[in-house]
C-alpha cells in the first residue's frame, strides 16, 4: 500500500502535516508531498477536508537489501556507564557478523553527552566500531530525541542487523525506530541465528545422500529471531524477508557476555545529530530513583527465589536468610508477586527478569514455563518442593523433596559447619 497526493485537490491547508505523527509530509509549492518516512498509517487520509490524499491497494516496493550491512548494537548507557545487556549483545553481534561474513562489521552506537570515553568498553568486549552521538540535548534519555537521532543514523548508514537491549529503555525506543524505518521487530529474543539456504542444507537435512558435489543456489544470511510465544508454550522462530534493517530486542542476561579484551581497539566516529529542542516534546525535569532496596538479579552469582510454596510474605525472610548466608540474591515467581508478597523487581521469569547465575535455588516454585523461560540457563539449579512431580525438578540438577522450612534450615546450619571446617582445615595448614 502507499500514500498518493491529488495535486489538483490538493489547497495547501497543511492540515495533513499537523496530523501526521512521522513528518512524512512535506509542503512543496503549496501541495502536500509525502515523503519516506510515510508508515501508511492513514492520519493524513482522515484528517484531509478535500479528499486530496488517498490509499492505493499496491504493495509498497521493498528495500534494496543488498544496501544494508553490517550489525548494530544499541549500547545503551545511563550516568556515564554501559549497561550489562549492551556489552552481552556486543558479543552476540560479534558471533552474527562472523555467520554472515568475515568482512561484516559490529558496530555499537552510543547516544547520549560526554560519553565518547565509553568507545574503549565497546572495543573490549567485542566492537570494531562506535558511533558517538553526542548533544547536551541527549544528556536524559527522551523518546522523542533518542528515537530521532538514531532513525536517521539507521536511515544515512543502513546497517542489515539493529540489536537492542530489552530495557525499560530499549523496550519504549526499538518500536518506535522500527515504525519510523517501516520494518519489523522482535521483541523478547532468546535466540538468533543467521539463516543459509541452500541446497547442501536441503539435502543434509532432508535426506541421506552425498553433498560434496552439490553447489549451494541461494546464500539467504536473513536473521533468524526465536522468541517465546502463547505465554512460553512454544518457541517462535521470526524473520524479516523484505525490509532492512532487521530489529530485535534481547533481554538482559540471556546472551553471554564475550571475555573482554583488554586493550582492544577500533574506529570511533562521532555524529554531530541534526536535532532541535523543538524536537523533543517533552522535558525532563527531575529524575527520582526508588527509595526500596536495589535488586541486581542479571549481575548476581547465587539466587535464591521463592514461590507460592513459601505460603505468605513472611516465609521471605526465610528466602533472605539463605541468599545472605551464601552471598546471593533475593528472587521470586510470579506467583508470590501476583500474591502481594514481594515487590515486581525480585520476579524471575517471562515478565520478570532472566537470569542466568552460577546457582539458582527454587524454593517452593512449582516450575511453570513462564518461569522456566527466564531462569533454565542457571549453570546448577536446586529444586525444593514437596510435590515430587513439580516441573521444576525436570531442569535442576539437585532437587530435594521435602518442606522447604525444613530443608532451608539445615542448609543455612550445614553452610555454618562447611565454613567452620574450612576455616579449622586452614589453620591446620598453616601448622
Amino acid at each position: 500500500m502507499a500514500i498518493h497526493v491529488i495535486k489538483e485537490n490538493c489547497k495547501g491547508c497543511s492540515l495533513c502535516i499537523k496530523a501526521c505523527p512521522f513528518e512524512a509530509i512535506d509542503l512543496v509549492d503549496k501541495i502536500a508531498v509525502i515523503n519516506e518516512k510515510c508508515t501508511v498509517c492513514n492520519t493524513c487520509v482522515a484528517a484531509c477536508p478535500f479528499d486530496a490524499i488517498y490509499t492505493d491497494e499496491k504493495a509498497a516496493p521493498t528495500n534494496d537489501l543488498s544496501a544494508y550491512t553490517g550489525v548494530w548494537v544499541y549500547a545503551e548507557q545511563r550516568a556515564g556507564k554501559l549497561v550489562n545487556v549492551a556489552l552481552e549483545l556486543i558479543g552476540e553481534g560479534r558471533r552474527l557478523a562472523r555467520e554472515i561474513g568475515s568482512d561484516t562489521k559490529v558496530w555499537a552506537v552510543i547516544v547520549g553527552d560526554n560519553i565518547e570515553g565509553l568507545s574503549q568498553e565497546c572495543f573490549e568486549y567485542g566492537a570494531d566500531g562506535v558511533y558517538v552521538i553526542e548533544s547536551p540535548l541527549l544528556a536524559r534519555f527522551t523518546t522523542d530525541g533518542y528515537t530521532k537521532v538514531l532513525t536517521d543514523l539507521i536511515t544515512e548508514k543502513k546497517p542489515e542487523i539493529v540489536l537492542v537491549g530489552a530495557t525499560h529503555i530499549g523496550r519504549d525506543l526499538a518500536p518506535r525506530v522500527a515504525a519510523r524505518l517501516n520494518t519489523g521487530l522482535t521483541a523478547d529474543c532468546t535466540r538468533l541465528d543467521v539463516k543459509v539456504s541452500s541446497y547442501i542444507d536441503y539435502a543434509d537435512k532432508y535426506t541421506t545422500q552425498d553433498t560434496s558435489d552439490l553447489d549451494p543456489v541461494s546464500e539467504d544470511k536473513g536473521l533468524k529471531q526465536t522468541r517465546p510465544a502463547f505465554g512460553g508454550n512454544l518457541m517462535a522462530t521470526i524473520i524479516t524477508p523484505n525490509t532492512r534493517p532487521q530489529m530485535s530486542t534481547v533481554r538482559p542476561g540471556v546472551m553471554t557476555r564475550r571475555e573482554r579484551n583488554v586493550g582492544a581497539t577500533g574506529e570511533t566516529v562521532k555524529v554531530v545529530p541534526a536535532l532541535t529542542a523543538d524536537d523533543i516534546h517533552v522535558t525532563v525535569v527531575d529524575v527520582v530513583k526508588s527509595a526500596k532496596d536495589l535488586v541486581s538479579l542479571t549481575d548476581a552469582d547465587i539466587i535464591v527465589a521463592g514461590g507460592r510454596g513459601l505460603g505468605g510474605a513472611d516465609g521471605f525472610k526465610l528466602i533472605k536468610e539463605l541468599a545472605d548466608k551464601v552471598g546471593g540474591v533475593s528472587g521470586s515467581s510470579r506467583a508470590a508477586v501476583d500474591a502481594g508478597w514481594i515487590d515486581h523487581a525480585y520476579q524471575v521469569g517471562q515478565t520478570g527478569t532472566t537470569v542466568k547465575p552460577k546457582i539458582y535455588f527454587a524454593c517452593g516454585i512449582s516450575g511453570a514455563i513462564q518461569h522456566l523461560a527466564g531462569m533454565q540457563s542457571s549453570e546448577f539449579i536446586i529444586a525444593i518442593n514437596k510435590d515430587p512431580d513439580a516441573p521444576i525438578f525436570e531442569v535442576a540438577d539437585y532437587g530435594i523433596v521435602g518442606d522447604l522450612y525444613k530443608v532451608i534450615p539445615e542448609i543455612i546450619a550445614e553452610w555454618d559447619n562447611a565454613e567452620v571446617l574450612y576455616e579449622a582445615t586452614l589453620d591446620r595448614s598453616k601448622e
